[in-house]
């Protein structure tokens, strides 16, 4: 294992910051895999996570188990990490920006579709090397306006050539979750399975330039410029995944998330270990544009009538609103039918803060489809 350490916005008489990612394999010598933890840097599973897969791969790497290319970063966000609000951790957007951090990625498919016109042909795998090759070079002329753009720049230039992309989150309660691309669907699935995922939420263009978006989605938005003549596979399966929810801080839950990553890593052929029987999937793929966001109609006292990981008709009460103060209480009720998977942690709401989150089957939204 190789470990390197990159400075983040080094000025002389200010904050500066460190990221460390550490390097497993031999790059060029097969597939690349590149795994970040807690890019919000308040959702501590997806670090504990990181932890039991460093250790294993610490140990794989010694014994030249590795196949190709792993890139581990265990705590993808020192400037969210450094942020505390009156005693508590602030991780998912910049105080300094007011930006998500895992928002305004830098999306690379305008900016490569005049440099790569004329140059593409009938070839598939030399085409993949060629944009591959364009795009670190268009990351390493992004020119950050402030720190965390330095952050975001740094991650992106380690992963943007790579064959998969993990990118480790959680929710704020939930059960476990995915997302990615709909062209990456069939890939994702067996990793979906390993992890026992509830819910596997599929899209094109989620909103706001995402993370995982960022290195996955300029694939097919370039196949598409330069049309069917002109092979161009997605070849980087970006996936998002959401470790249940903030408080699941548990050996048990990581040593398990962690061995299913692992396995998902040799069944795309990059760990030489003993491979287990495929578990049966918990769910089908389902659209991004399926998902019901639900909030709450009048402040006070959340009750929720339905748990997590319970499947919700269309028209069933879901939670109850309870103001304390004049006794009214609002019911709120899905309009559509499918699976509460994600909800607030929160007890108490103002008026249009978010409830819950319940993913069905039949596409309903657009436009942006992620909460901030």
């Amino acid at each position: 294992m190789h470990a390197h350490t990159h400075p983040i916005a080094t000025e002389p008489g200010v904050a500066s910051y460190q990221l460390a990612s550490c390097h497993y394999g031999s790059p060029g010598s097969g597939k690349k895999v590149y795994i970040q933890a807690a890019l919000h840097a308040d959702e501590v599973p997806a670090m504990l996570v990181a932890h039991f897969l460093k250790r294993e791969l610490d140990r794989l790497d010694a014994e030249g188990r590795v196949r190709g290319e792993i890139v581990l970063v265990p705590a993808a966000n020192p400037v969210g990490l450094s942020q505390i609000v009156h005693g508590m951790p602030f991780g998912r957007f910049d105080l300094g920006t007011g930006v998500n951090f895992n928002r305004a990625f830098r999306h690379l498919a305008d900016e490569l579709k005049p440099a790569l016109a004329g140059r593409l042909g009938a070839d598939a795998r030399a085409n993949v090397a060629l944009i591959r090759s364009e795009a670190r070079a268009a990351v390493a002329r992004w020119e950050p306006a402030d720190h965390t753009e330095a952050l975001k720049k740094t991650l992106l230039g380690m992963a943007i050539d790579a064959d998969i992309v993990l990118d480790l989150h959680c929710d704020n309660e939930a059960v476990l979750h995915v997302y990615t691309g709909s062209a990456l669907a069939g890939r994702v699935e067996p990793l979906a399975a390993l992890l026992g995922a509830r819910v596997l939420l599929l899209s094109d263009a989620s909103g706001g330039e995402p993370f995982d978006e960022a290195c996955s989605r300029l694939w097919w938005d370039l196949a598409a410029h330069f049309g069917p003549d002109t092979p161009i596979p997605p070849a980087c399966a970006a996936i998002t995944v959401e470790l249940r929810g903030e408080m699941e801080v548990r050996y048990d839950y990581a040593r398990q998330d962690a061995q299913a990553l692992l396995q998902y890593l040799a069944r795309e052929g990059l760990l030489e270990i003993p491979q287990g029987p495929l578990p049966a999937p918990l769910c089908a793929p389902t659209p991004l544009t399926a998902v019901e966001r639900l909030d709450a109609p009048q402040s006070g006292v959340l009750v929720f009538l339905k748990a997590l990981g319970e499947q919700v008709a269309a028209g069933e009460a879901v939670a109850d609103i309870v103001n304390p103060v004049t006794g009214v209480t609002a019911t709120v009720h899905a309009h559509h039918g499918g699976l509460l998977f994600a909800s607030t942690a929160h007890r108490h709401l103002l008026r249009g803060m978010h409830i819950c989150k319940i993913a069905g089957a039949t596409p309903f939204r657009s436009g942006s489809l992620l909460s901030q």
